[in-house]
């Protein structure tokens, strides 16, 4: 099968380190293991790394721009060249699914691809122009509305990481529900895997992985850690990542006298991320209260897959997720409750048997239904391309 990835986001790199560019990774590498022809479209191609060989890429305009109006209008100019990109591959040996990953002014794939008769498969990850107005800048929002309802509707199946992102999908008027699904997201099982425990006298290590913002409650982890701590200076903090609250965190942590006691490890390529997580005695996601929570954390996925006991907060999904079959495969706390947070670290500290088992039943829920496999067959499952292909052969 011959597949165009389409991603035309400026900021996911597909290559870089961000959660959203392991995302772009992850599918990329599944449908080349599946021996498909595939080829990547995007605005940000820079270095691919070797395990990509086979990958064929296809360089946009880079967006660029004074002000954020300028950018926008940048944006949607940059898109219009995916359109030639596609003429381009189907005039030579034809095009049998074109894949996009959602962005804010990305329209032309699935329209091209609805135009062409060419099954059109769309990713949606989060709500953005609910999320550009909320933590950036969005000048025109009414244009940023009416892209997410064309590209929706002109797509054959839209496929979201969470039932919250589903609905607003639906609310937006434009795709019928019966194309609308949920797929959660999902992690590489090969390279998340538990690693033999490594003696680790004097010290217990909390850990995080991901980017330094707001919304990922790193603050409220920094405080538990703080709290524990102070009572016993074994406990450890290793933050895997880096962002703009980078510097906040540090300012934090000294003002809390533990500033020897963290490792911020600042940026690291997905490939990277495995061994910092086997370093990790316990693995958090402190997202902080929110009504609307829409995310499906990769970071939880990766931890449970390297058998490290996950201790997150109850928003949103979370709580479904690591109540897999009924039997917990994590521990939950309070949202925004740094003493409950601290508690619950100290409760699996002093309980290995709870942390062994917890481990265990995590790796073998991550394999048996959420490897990166699995999440591709489910969204290929959807689309008429796969039960075409089945029928030729």
């Amino acid at each position: 099968m011959r597949v165009v990835y389409v991603s035309t986001d400026a900021g996911v790199p597909p290559f870089g380190r961000k959660g959203a560019s392991a995302h772009v990774q992850a599918i990329l590498r599944q449908l080349l293991r599946r021996g498909h022809e595939v080829h990547l479209v995007t605005s940000r191609p820079g270095p691919v790394p070797g395990e990509f060989t086979n990958l064929r890429v296809h360089a946009l305009p880079t967006p660029g721009g004074r002000d954020t109006r300028s950018r926008e209008a940048a944006a949607r100019a940059t898109d219009r060249h995916v359109a030639a990109v596609l003429d381009r591959l189907h005039a030579t040996g034809g095009i049998d699914l074109v894949y996009e990953r959602y962005a804010l002014w990305g329209r032309t794939a699935m329209a091209w691809a609805r135009a062409h008769g060419v099954a059109g498969i769309l990713e949606v990850n989060a709500p953005l122009p609910i999320e550009q107005a909320r933590h950036r800048l969005l000048v025109d929002a009414a244009a940023a509305d009416a892209v997410a309802r064309s590209v929706t509707a002109d797509a054959e199946v839209v496929v979201c990481v969470s039932e919250p992102v589903a609905s607003w999908v639906r609310g937006l008027g434009g795709a019928a529900p019966s194309s609308v699904h949920v797929v959660p997201n999902g992690v590489d099982t090969e390279r998340f895997r538990p690693v033999p425990p490594r003696s680790r006298p004097g010290h217990f290590t909390v850990g995080f992985v991901g980017t330094l913002k707001p919304w990922h409650g790193v603050q409220d982890l920094v405080e538990a850690v703080a709290l524990l701590h102070a009572g016993d200076p074994t406990y450890r903090l290793l933050v895997v990542g880096d962002g703009p609250g980078r510097p906040a965190l540090e300012d934090l942590a000294a003002r809390r006298g533990m500033a020897g006691a963290v490792e911020l490890t600042g940026g690291v390529p997905p490939s990277g991320v495995p061994r910092h997580v086997a370093r990790m005695d316990v693995a958090v996601a402190p997202y902080p209260p929110t009504d609307d929570f829409y995310f499906s954390p990769l970071k939880i996925y990766e931890y449970l897959a390297a058998g490290v006991p996950v201790v997150a907060s109850d928003v949103g999904p979370v709580p479904d997720l690591l109540a897999a079959g009924g039997e917990p495969i994590g521990a939950l706390y309070r949202a925004g409750c740094h003493p409950h947070l601290a508690a619950t670290i100290v409760g699996l500290r002093h309980d290995p048997a709870r942390r062994a088992d917890l481990g265990r039943r995590a790796r073998a829920a991550m394999v048996e239904g959420h490897d990166w496999s699995h999440v591709l067959e489910r969204t290929l499952a959807l689309s008429e391309v796969l039960h075409a292909g089945a029928q030729a052969s």
